[in-house]
């Protein structure tokens, strides 16, 4: 996915537009590091912590499996 993300905030850098990544993975911290330059990752990225995919945020929004994308337009809807 992260080729697509890519080309997604360069074409909208203009824009009023936001990419925010949510991740699962336990081992977030060391991900981040790593995979963040090598896939030249510039948008903001939360952890669900260590619960995974039991998280707060993927609990609060109702996230069923992995990736989940939403779209949410400048009025919040």
């Amino acid at each position: 996915m992260f080729p697509h993300e890519r080309s997604l905030v360069a074409k909208m850098k203009d824009e009023s537009f936001a990419l925010i990544g949510v991740n699962s993975d336990s081992n977030f911290l060391a991900l981040k590091k790593k995979e963040y330059v090598e896939e030249k990752i510039t948008w903001r990225s939360f952890s669900c912590g260590e619960k995974g995919t039991q998280g707060p945020i993927p609990t609060a929004w109702g996230v069923r499996g992995w990736p989940t994308l939403y779209l949410i337009d400048a009025e919040g809807h």
